[in-house]
C-alpha cells in the first residue's frame, strides 16, 4: 500500500483537523472503500481494538494492517456517528481527542492521535451493546414492588431462592474459576449484565486469597490505581491498603454486587463436551461432589496463582521450615533464626524485610538482576498524572485514566516510559548507587523501559521500594548471589560452592503460565492448544518472540472454544472485565461475534 493521504493542514484548529479526519473515515467505511480509510492513517502507525470492531482484543500495525481489520471486519460493525466527546488538543505536532461513535450491535469510545500525515493511533472499545445495556443510572432496577401484594417475598427471600437454584436446578452459563479479585470484578460485571454466572473458590470466604498472605503484605500500587468496577474506594481509604483490609473490601464488595459465588468449592476436573458444546466441571463443594455444564469456563486463577516451587537435591533432608513465598505464614516464629530467601522480586523483599523487623538473620539469594524502582518516585513520575490525587483534581477519572493508558499500543509504551526511568534513574542516583555498592545487581529493563513493561511482558523481575531496599543497601539484608546447586541438613548450598545456614529457606521463586491450571484441571493437551498466557513476544528476557502485540490469551478468544483467562492486578481486573464480559454477554443474547485474528499458539507453557 504505498497510497498516502492528502495533508490536513496545519493551520486549522485541533477539532477542525479531527472532524475533518473523522468525517473522511467515515465516508470510507460508509462506502466500504477500504483503501481509503488506510491510507487516512500514517505509514507508522497503530490501531488498537477492545472488542468494538474485531469481537477480541486486537492490535494492526500500519496501512496494510489498517486495511486487513476492516476487509475482514467491516460488513458486520456498520460503524457510524464518529464525533468527539471533549474540545481536541495539540501538543508537539500531535493533535489528540475523546471519540464515541456506535456498530451495528454497541455503542463505543475511542481516542484518536493525528500527525499531518494522518492518524498514529487509534483505540476503538465497545462499551455497551445496544438492547443489552447495564441496569444503572437511568436503567437502575427499582428495587421494590409498590403496592399490596399477597405472598409477596422479599428480596432476601428472591436473593436466597436464587443462590439455592443456580448450580442445581439452573445451570450457570459462565463459571469462573477462582474468586480473588478478578473473579469477583468479573462476576459483577456478569451479574450487571444479566449473564447467569458462577464464580467458585476454594478457600472459605471472599478475599482470602490476600487474607492468607503472609502479614505484613500491602497493596505497593496507589488506591487510584486499584478501584473495583461500580463500587471505588472511600476518599479516606490509605494510598496503600494492607492485605487484610483488601481482603475485607473483597468479602464486603462480593456481598453487595450480588455476585454469585460458591466458596469452600474445589474444582477437580474440566472437560469439553464438543456434541452438546458445553464443560462438565467437576465441583467438590463442602464435602458434595457436582457437575456443572457452563457453555463457558474462565480461568482467573491469577497471575499469581500457579507457584513454581523448584526441586533442589537435599530439599528431602533439610531439618528446618521450607516453603513457597506464597505459604509464607510470616516473621513471627523466626526470631533469631538462619532465614534464607531464594529470589530478589517484591515478594522477596517483603518477605526479607519483615524477617529482618522480627530479629531474624536474613539472607537475600539473588538468582538474576532485579529492577527497582522507590514507591515515592513511581507515585510521582510513573503514576501521577493519570492516578494520584493531582490526576482527580485535574478532572482524570478511574475510566479516563484506563483509557489513556489503553490507547497507547505496546509497541509504542516503551517510547513513553524510557523518559519517565531515565527521569527517576537521575532522581535517586544516590540511592542506586547505595544499591550497587552493597552488591545488589539491578538493571532497567532490556530497554530501559523500566517496571511497567517488565510487569507486561514478564510479570516478574522488580521490586517497588517500600523499604527493602535499604536494608540491602545497609548491609541489614544479606546478599548471595547464583543458582541454588543443593540443600544439606541445614544449609542452602549455590553451584559455586557458597554455603549459607538456614532454618529457614523462602522459595520467591515466582508462578508459572495460567495454562498450567489448564494442563492440570483440563489436560495438557488442551493447555498447550491454547498456549502460554501472559506477555507481549517482545523478545525480551523471559518474553520470547514472534511479537504478538498483545497479552497472550487475556480477556479474548482462545484456540479452545468456551475457554478464557482473567488476570492481572487490580487495574487490569477492573478495566478488562468490561470487555470480556461483553464478550459473554453477547454470546449468550445470539449475537454473531466473529473473531478477527484468532489468538495464535507459538508458545506452550
Amino acid at each position: 500500500m504505498t497510497q498516502t493521504v492528502d495533508r490536513i493542514e496545519a493551520t486549522d484548529s485541533p477539532q477542525a483537523r479531527v472532524n475533518a479526519w473523522l468525517s473522511r473515515f467515515e465516508a470510507a467505511l460508509a462506502t466500504r472503500d477500504v483503501e481509503a480509510a488506510a491510507t487516512l492513517f500514517a505509514v507508522d502507525s497503530y490501531w488498537r481494538d477492545l472488542v468494538a470492531f474485531t469481537w477480541t482484543i486486537k492490535t494492526v500495525e500500519g496501512r496494510d494492517g489498517v486495511a486487513g481489520l476492516l476487509g475482514a471486519c467491516l460488513d458486520g460493525i456498520e460503524p457510524s456517528g464518529f464525533r468527539t466527546t471533549e474540545t481536541p488538543t495539540e501538543a508537539d505536532g500531535v493533535t489528540e481527542a475523546w471519540l464515541e461513535f456506535e456498530t451495528a450491535t454497541g455503542r463505543a469510545k475511542g481516542h484518536l492521535r493525528l500527525k499531518d500525515e494522518g492518524a498514529w493511533t487509534l483505540l476503538t472499545s465497545l462499551r455497551e451493546l445496544k438492547g443489552f445495556e447495564e441496569r444503572r443510572n437511568t436503567q437502575r432496577p427499582k428495587g421494590v414492588e409498590h403496592g399490596v401484594v399477597r405472598g409477596r417475598k422479599s428480596w432476601a427471600e428472591k436473593r436466597e431462592e436464587e443462590q439455592a437454584r443456580l448450580g442445581y436446578d439452573q445451570q450457570p452459563y459462565v463459571v469462573v474459576i477462582g474468586g480473588g479479585q478478578g473473579g469477583i470484578a468479573l462476576g459483577a460485571r456478569l451479574r450487571q449484565l444479566d449473564v447467569p454466572a458462577l464464580v467458585l473458590e476454594r478457600n472459605e470466604r471472599p478475599g482470602d486469597s490476600w487474607r492468607k498472605r503472609y502479614k505484613n503484605l500491602c497493596l505497593h500500587d496507589p488506591v487510584w490505581y486499584d478501584h473495583l468496577p461500580y463500587l471505588p474506594f472511600p476518599d479516606n481509604w490509605p494510598v496503600f491498603a494492607p492485605k487484610d483490609k483488601i481482603a475485607d473490601w473483597l468479602e464486603m464488595y462480593t456481598r453487595l454486587m450480588e455476585v454469585p459465588y460458591w466458596t469452600s468449592t474445589e474444582v477437580t476436573s474440566a472437560s469439553w463436551d464438543e456434541e452438546k458444546q458445553e464443560w462438565l466441571v467437576t465441583v467438590v463443594r463442602e464435602g458434595e461432589e457436582l457437575v456443572l455444564t457452563p457453555r463457558h469456563v474462565v480461568f482467573a486463577t491469577g497471575m499469581s496463582g500457579k507457584p513454581n516451587l523448584p526441586s533442589f537435591p537435599g530439599m528431602d533432608d533439610f531439618d528446618g521450615d521450607q516453603h513457597h513465598s506464597s505459604q509464607h505464614p510470616g516473621p513471627d516464629s523466626y526470631a533469631g533464626k538462619k532465614a534464607v530467601v531464594v529470589g530478589s522480586n517484591n515478594s522477596a523483599h517483603d518477605i526479607c524485610a519483615a524477617l529482618w523487623e522480627h530479629g531474624a538473620d536474613v539472607t537475600m539469594v539473588q538468582r538474576s538482576s532485579t529492577h527497582i524502582v522507590k514507591s515515592d518516585s513511581l507515585m510521582d513520575l510513573g503514576l501521577g498524572d493519570l492516578y494520584s490525587e493531582r490526576a482527580v483534581q485535574a478532572g482524570i477519572t478511574t475510566d479516563k485514566a484506563d483509557m489513556i493508558f489503553a490507547s497507547i499500543p505496546y509497541r509504542l509504551l516503551p517510547r513513553f516510559q524510557i523518559p519517565v526511568y531515565d527521569a527517576i534513574r537521575e532522581r535517586d542516583k544516590d540511592f542506586y548507587a547505595r544499591l550497587e555498592a552493597a552488591g545488589f545487581r539491578h538493571d532497567w529493563g532490556d530497554d530501559g523501559s523500566g517496571l511497567f513493561l517488565k510487569y507486561l511482558r514478564r510479570g516478574s523481575g522488580y521490586y517497588i521500594d517500600v523499604g527493602a531496599s535499604e536494608l540491602v543497601a545497609d548491609g541489614k539484608i544479606k546478599l548471595a548471589h547464583g543458582q541454588v546447586d543443593h540443600l544439606t541438613r541445614d544449609k542452602v548450598v549455590l553451584s559455586d560452592g557458597t554455603e549459607l545456614e538456614a532454618d529457614l529457606v523462602v522459595y520467591a521463586t515466582g508462578y508459572g503460565s495460567m495454562n498450567g491450571w489448564v494442563a492440570d484441571l483440563v489436560g495438557q493437551e488442551t493447555a498447550d492448544r491454547v498456549g502460554k498466557c501472559w506477555g507481549l513476544g517482545s523478545d525480551t528476557t523471559k518474553d520470547p518472540g514472534p511479537w504478538e502485540g498483545e497479552q497472550r490469551n487475556m480477556w479474548k478468544p482462545t484456540r479452545q472454544d468456551g475457554l478464557w483467562f482473567h488476570g492481572g492486578n487490580l487495574h487490569q481486573s477492573r478495566h478488562y472485565s468490561l470487555y470480556l464480559a461483553l464478550q459473554l454477554k453477547a454470546r449468550y443474547e445470539g449475537i454473531p461475534t466473529p473473531v478477527f485474528g484468532l489468538q495464535e499458539v507459538h508458545h506452550k507453557s
